[in-house]
């Protein structure tokens, strides 16, 4: 491995989903919503890693042989001699699930452990995902994001709702969003953040906190805005024929982050367009297969501004 740090880095959880497939049997799949950004923005061609913490099991070793293959930067993930974080996805449709994972490897992450001057290089951090309600981990990767934002690297931070995040969350929801350069968020996840149904009113409520950052807000089946300011952008997404949607919001996002650093001249709604073809190319494969950027071009091309 060279002395060059990566441009992008993603921190927080990669977890192992148990998935029942029939009344007595269980199938495990890599996952994890910050690691699969990082994944994404390998697949586009970033150079990327991913910071955080597994278990030295055959958790741990199936998530490390995966963040080898996808060509992440092996320094930044840590091992430990902990349980491994387990999501049960006890049902697939729609996915009702819990996770398992007390005193597990991933809150033992230590970013003091991180190679020396990789903040010096690295141009993105991403944050999301159920890490930022997982404590000790949380507090740790809020005070990294700081800490990173006073150093003038840029910030992008996906939610990514899940049940745990309750009341105790809202604080941590909030200061993120102020720190962030880019955020991107569901419909789902502003019903489940807000806790009521008036998303308009809480996704106003979201940008009041930061009105600086740009925003990425995506409908599903319904496309995506991107809002940067007093602009906006919307985009329906390309037809094409489902295979797994799984993924897909984590290749928004980094479709989105791809194209704010390789392609830095384009207005908002080109990058919109790239985000929601990332999104559809991940959707094209099962298991949350990041797609390449040869897919998004082309899928690009397919996706209109509304």
């Amino acid at each position: 491995m060279s002395a060059q740090f990566p441009r992008f880095v993603s921190a927080g959880e990669a977890l192992t989903d148990m998935l029942r497939t029939s009344a007595d049997q269980w199938s495990s799949q890599v996952g994890g919503s910050t690691w699969n950004v990082a994944r994404v923005m390998a697949r586009l061609g970033v150079p990327s890693a991913f910071a955080g913490a597994v278990s030295r099991d055959v958790f741990g070793d199936a998530l490390a042989q995966a963040t080898e293959v996808a060509g992440l930067d092996m320094r930044f993930l840590q091992r430990y001699a902990k349980s491994p974080l387990l999501a049960i996805v006890h049902e697939l449709h729609p996915p009702t699930y819990y996770f398992i994972g007390d005193d597990s490897a991933d809150l033992h992450f230590d970013a003091a452990q991180l190679p020396p001057t990789w903040q010096q290089q690295v141009q993105w951090v991403h944050f999301g995902g159920i890490s930022l309600a997982r404590e000790p981990l949380g507090s740790k990767l809020v005070a990294l994001a700081t800490e990173l934002k006073a150093a003038g690297v840029k910030i992008s931070y996906d939610p990514n709702f899940r049940v745990m995040m309750d009341e105790r969350y809202d604080a941590t929801l909030r200061r993120m969003t102020e720190l962030a350069d880019v955020v991107k968020v569901s419909d789902e996840d502003l019903e489940g953040l807000f806790r009521h149904a008036d998303i308009d009113a809480a996704f106003a409520t979201l940008r009041s906190w930061n009105p600086h950052a740009s925003y990425l807000y995506t409908r599903g089946a319904q496309g995506a805005a991107l809002y940067q300011g007093e602009q906006s952008w919307r985009a329906a997404p390309p037809v094409i024929d489902v295979v797994d949607s799984v993924g897909a919001g984590d290749a928004s996002i980094g479709g989105l982050l791809y194209s704010l650093i390789y392609r830095p001249d384009v207005d908002g709604g080109q990058h919109l367009r790239f985000a929601v073809a990332a999104g559809a190319g991940a959707c094209l494969a099962a298991g949350g297969s990041p797609p390449s950027v040869e897919l998004v071009e082309k899928l690009v091309e397919r996706t209109v501004l509304a």
